[in-house]
């Protein structure tokens, strides 16, 4: 013991250049936590000569630089694996591959190979493999040529684009930038490009939007000349309790003075009114019912009887 604490103790001088010493007691528990499997598992021989203990590895080739990993640290790091492997195919992410089959043969990871976690993702959308090039295209301010076809269009449209920013929405992705000939944000939707390529041609560079701020007041990504209103919702109990540990937008506030039975719960929302809010609402249309605007509780109503008609 004696010479392992002036050994560790000629380490941390060495290491440091300062007084920093470690005790009997600590030393006696760092043994402890490296025998455990939250430490390395190591099995060590301790011989007795009169009243000293000697220690040794069992291994005398054991050394913890060729078992880099406890127990805990293998499952933390194949959990990071799992989780940084659902960003395969996006922007600067093609290293993922690489790196994780470097990993699962360099640390000798363990066999286990099934999926403990999953984020929402569609991996059959189409557009998915236009993102890299159009990132790197927004990182390099290049000009995009872009054949676009809308669910609207016998035929695809050709579209020059400044690419500024890529948002996803509803688990679809969307672009946004400047077309030529117009001043106004231009929104694509990445499922419904057909082609798109890199051209030398002037950039319009983003001067004056803030995409930080940009969506604040709507929901999903339609921003239109709407102005921002306060907006009125009875929300039933029985949907409650997703709609406040899960706010429909950063602006919700519970009204509970206008509340008069406890049936239902009233939210007040500030947004610009467009057709994302308005899905939204009719998700949820037998538990949510629009108080005011007026205009939006019409158009909630009248499409509503539309489908009462069609049911009858």
């Amino acid at each position: 013991m004696e010479n392992l604490i002036e050994a560790c103790n000629n380490s941390l001088y060495n290491y440091t250049g300062g007084d920093s010493s470690v005790k009997r007691r600590q030393i006696f528990d760092d043994i402890k936590f490296m025998e455990s499997s939250q430490g390395w598992n190591i099995s060590l021989a301790k011989l007795k000569e009169g009243r000293k203990v000697f220690y040794r590895y069992d291994d005398k080739e054991f050394s913890i630089n060729n078992n880099l990993l406890n127990e805990r640290e293998e499952l933390q790091l194949r959990e990071a694996l799992n989780t940084i492997s659902r960003f395969k195919g996006m922007p600067q992410f093609t290293w993922i591959d690489e790196l994780s089959a470097k990993l699962e043969q360099g640390l000798k990871l363990g066999n286990r190979k099934d999926v403990i976690i999953e984020f929402e993702q569609n991996q059959y959308l189409k557009g998915l493999e236009y993102i890299t090039p159009i990132y790197e295209a927004i990182q390099n301010m290049m000009n995009l040529e872009i054949d676009y076809q809308s669910f609207k269009q016998e035929e695809p449209l050709q579209i020059t684009l400044s690419p500024y920013f890529l948002k996803q929405y509803n688990n679809r992705w969307f672009l946004f930038g400047i077309s030529a000939g117009h001043e106004n944000l231009t929104n694509l939707a990445l499922d419904r490009i057909v082609s798109i390529i890199s051209i030398n041609e002037s950039y319009i560079e983003n001067k004056s939007i803030d995409f930080e701020e940009y969506f604040d007041d709507i929901i999903g990504v339609t921003v239109n000349n709407n102005k921002v209103q306060e907006i009125k919702l009875k929300i039933q109990n029985e949907l409650w309790p997703y709609v406040k540990n899960k706010p429909i937008h950063g602006s919700q506030k519970r009204i509970k003075k206008e509340e008069i039975d406890d049936g239902y719960k009233i939210v007040q929302l500030k947004l610009s009114i467009n057709y994302e809010l308005k899905s939204l609402i009719f998700s949820h249309m037998d538990s949510i019912e629009v108080l005011s605007p007026k205009d939006l509780r019409d158009d909630i109503g009248g499409i509503a009887k539309k489908i009462k008609i069609k049911y009858n």
